[in-house]
């Protein structure tokens, strides 16, 4: 992909818009289902994918260096700073270590991000297994999760096949299926767990007669932004947020019962938003 080949500039500009990236891993044997190299190896598998961000991140870098160099020598002083990252950045990726090991100061993050590194990216690792090995994983998985922690990463198990077979499946029928093999959740669960958490994101809910929605911000949104999640005239008339904590919305049966036991509470601009948090936003026009 690095040099343009199969997918190519496709499949790294998909990838250099995310977030995140999520990395399904084969981590089954299975002699009707072939391998490319001719064994399952996750590990190789994974650092071919990170040998191809690598490439891709060297090259991209290496043409920038040039102008920048000329640009902090006049005394462009935002050249400086991104010759600087640029700098840190190849000399990891030069001895094959990803971008996103470069050290980089809170006020740097905004400029780092700006270099669209593929390598710098927080990734979740998605081992798929066999179904025998849906809840607890396999020997293959298990080098995956050691990998991840030697990388500050996240790693989760799914069965691709188990995953396949509920989504087909009514509601009603998926909980004695999964009880069947051995699962207390869908594996997807997993995996929009952790990617919030690698992600830092939290949810709050709105609660009204007609429906219910979820809204997703970062950990240590305040009251204000978060409420300018849903539309901006609300951060920006912002007077205060009628707040409900989820396991008391539910241990309270809703609203009236909350407000009777005492849990419903007042909270103003600097009120950092909790996960499951049920909020009515009160706002001027």
């Amino acid at each position: 992909a690095s040099k343009g080949e199969g997918l190519g500039n496709q499949f790294l500009a998909n990838i250099r818009e995310c977030d995140a990236i999520a990395h399904v891993v084969r981590c089954f044997v299975d002699g009707d289902i072939t391998h490319v190299d001719g064994e399952v190896d996750p590990i190789r598998d994974i650092e071919t994918i990170e040998t191809e961000l690598m490439l891709a991140d060297l090259d991209s870098l290496e043409k920038r260096v040039v102008a920048l160099e000329k640009k902090a020598k006049g005394g462009d002083k935002e050249a400086r700073e991104q010759l600087d990252l640029v700098s840190r950045s190849l000399a990891l990726l030069r001895e094959g270590k990803p971008a996103r090991l470069v050290e980089v100061a809170p006020e740097q993050r905004k400029t780092f991000a700006q270099l669209g590194l593929l390598s710098s990216k927080p990734v979740l690792y998605v081992c798929n297994v066999e179904e025998s090995s849906a809840d607890a994983g396999n020997e293959h998985s298990a080098k995956v999760f050691a990998r991840a922690a030697e990388e500050g990463e996240v790693a989760v198990v799914v069965s691709a096949q188990i995953e396949s077979e509920i989504a087909v499946m009514p509601s009603a029928e998926q909980k004695d299926y999964l009880d069947a093999v051995g699962l207390a959740e869908p594996g997807l669960n997993r995996v929009i767990r952790a990617g919030y958490g690698l992600l830092h994101l939290i949810t709050y809910f709105t609660v009204g007669p007609k429906e219910a929605r979820a809204w997703t911000v970062e950990a240590g949104t305040k009251a204000p932004a978060a409420a300018g999640v849903i539309h901006s005239d609300f951060e920006k008339g912002f007077i205060r947020s009628e707040t409900i904590a989820y396991d008391d919305y539910v241990a309270c049966n809703g609203e009236a019962g909350a407000r009777e036991a005492g849990k419903f509470r007042l909270e103003g601009k600097e009120y950092v938003v909790a996960d499951g948090d049920v909020l009515h936003f009160r706002f001027a026009n």
